[in-house]
């Protein structure tokens, strides 16, 4: 595709499920909101029965939200890739250094005075993009089995570092900062928990999925067949939740709308800034541009549904930290958007790929 094939409009590649995601959020905060109003009693007969601290109910909503995701990650692509340290060590270090880091600053620059709202900030930006990376990587012709391999990574790293992490950032670094005992009263068990139950879980469930089918009825089935059936579901355990939880809160969040606007400002801020380090620091390095576009895409994407995860099982579903994970989608698919045209002008600067100029290839069909 040549520069002046850029489509005219990135979202008519988008599956109607993703070209409207923000819509389906609305109307789930409404019906939550109507739910709230004619059954007040409804947060309280969902915590009746609980696991772990998190409601049954809610748990089950958590799981299957993360479950079709995992199920989508090429485990087995890693190895493919595993020899090109400069690209890997490039790409985990903006994930896992750079863009924690990131968000954390923007959340205490912009959110001083509301800890909870900062507080879930902080775990949006330790929760890497292992899903919809793979839809934006390819409307901006980036390489999708580099983005394969970097999101099977970004799913162990998650596993094995995310509560680590998430204690460093909620508990050590605002002590030193004096921070208050909201951010101090959290133990690295809750996180840790909260991780292993809505992440380990989904993870050995898709990749036993993957692994199990693929070998019984074959790869092309189960990305041609499988795949397309179960992989829209995941929004509806994500929308099943935000119904749950606006019910649960949501008069507090229309009692304080300028709140969710300042928690998109840091999350929007975070996007551009993630992104432009993340295509300025693969320019200089010389990468291809499908290479380039993998690593910048996977480095300023988020997983939300993690993030979501995380906050209400270790914060429950009515605090401030699950109220900031809730916003980040709506401000990540328009942001994502907008990036890929960026992405595609920002092609004619970076090396040329199997000799085209400007690093241009023909478009692969997006994934279902």
């Amino acid at each position: 595709m040549t520069q002046s094939a850029v489509p005219a409009s990135i979202t008519r590649r988008l599956s109607t499920l993703d070209r409207f995601l923000p819509l389906w959020i609305f109307g789930a905060m409404g019906l939550g909101l109507l739910l709230g109003r004619l059954f007040p009693d409804l947060g309280a007969l969902l915590d009746r029965v609980q696991v772990a601290g998190v409601s049954v109910p809610i748990g089950l909503g958590l799981l299957w939200m993360m479950y079709p995701v995992l199920a989508k990650v090429r485990y087995e692509s890693i190895g493919a890739h595993v020899a090109d340290r400069r690209l890997l060590g490039t790409s985990l270090v903006l994930n896992w250094v750079v863009g924690p880091v990131v968000m954390f600053a923007l959340a205490w620059w912009l959110l001083p005075d509301l800890p909870a709202y900062r507080n879930g900030l902080v775990i949006v930006g330790l929760a890497r993009c292992i899903a919809m990376v793979l839809i934006w990587n390819n409307l901006a012709d980036g390489s999708g089995e580099v983005a394969a391999v970097l999101v099977a990574l970004n799913s162990i790293f998650q596993v094995l570092t995310y509560s680590l992490l998430g204690y460093f950032f909620l508990t050590v670094v605002p002590g030193w900062l004096g921070g208050s005992t909201a951010a101090l009263d959290i133990s690295m068990l809750d996180i840790a928990r909260s991780v292993l139950i809505f992440l380990g879980v989904p993870l050995l469930a898709g990749y036993w999925t993957r692994r199990s089918l693929i070998r019984r009825r074959g790869a092309a089935w189960y990305e041609g067949t499988f795949l397309p059936r179960i992989g829209p579901t995941a929004l509806l355990g994500l929308l099943y939740t935000i119904v749950l939880m606006f019910a649960m809160q949501g008069d507090r969040i229309l009692d304080r709308p300028g709140d969710v606007v300042r928690i998109a400002l840091p999350l929007l801020l975070y996007f551009l800034v993630m992104f432009g380090v993340s295509l300025l620091v693969t320019w200089r390095l010389r990468f291809q541009y499908a290479d380039a576009a993998a690593v910048a895409f996977t480095a300023a994407g988020n997983n939300f549904e993690l993030a979501i995860a995380v906050a209400i099982g270790t914060f429950g579903i009515a605090s401030g930290e699950a109220v900031a994970a809730v916003v980040g989608p709506l401000i990540e698919v328009p942001a994502l958007i907008g990036l890929v045209y960026v992405a595609l002008w920002a092609r004619r600067f970076f090396p040329a790929t199997r000799g085209i100029p400007g690093g241009s290839r023909e478009p692969s069909p997006l994934p279902d």
